[in-house]
């Protein structure tokens, strides 16, 4: 699986994995409907705590990403996330005042972190990330 931790970073290492499964979906590198390693197995591949892997699991399928049946696995959803255009803009504000917190630390300017957001917007929509993940409710 593509999964692969950093124990030095900063990140908790179960939102590194949350990070990195989102990313395989917007990526395309995971499909709806894919079967994702079991807890014990990604646990194994990573040695990572079990724990640590379930928590990551849980706040995915909180949010909609995954979703597990009981004896078949893990996969990720086929089904839109449902979430209103309000829930979706606080959540990116939220997401891009943390972005800008860092930029301000890692003494970006104005000039270079657009450049820098542009290019990794124009790869998103080369991936087909701009294709409407979430559906308003």
């Amino acid at each position: 699986m593509f999964v692969h931790v950093d124990a030095n970073s900063h990140v908790p290492i179960y939102h590194q994995i949350i990070q990195q499964i989102k990313s395989a979906a917007a990526t395309g590198l995971l499909a709806p409907g894919d079967k994702l390693l079991s807890v014990r197995e990604l646990s194994r591949q990573i040695g990572i705590n079990p724990n640590t892997i379930a928590r990551a699991y849980q706040e995915l399928e909180r949010d909609g990403i995954i979703e597990t049946i009981r004896g078949v696995g893990t996969f990720l959803s086929s089904t839109p996330i449902r979430i209103s255009n309000e829930d979706k803009k606080e959540r990116v504000k939220k997401i891009l005042k943390e972005l800008f917190t860092e930029a301000y630390h890692l003494q970006y300017d104005e000039d270079e972190l657009y450049r820098v957001f542009q290019e990794e917007f124009d790869k998103w929509k080369s991936h087909g990330g701009s294709e409407g993940k979430d559906v308003e409710s």
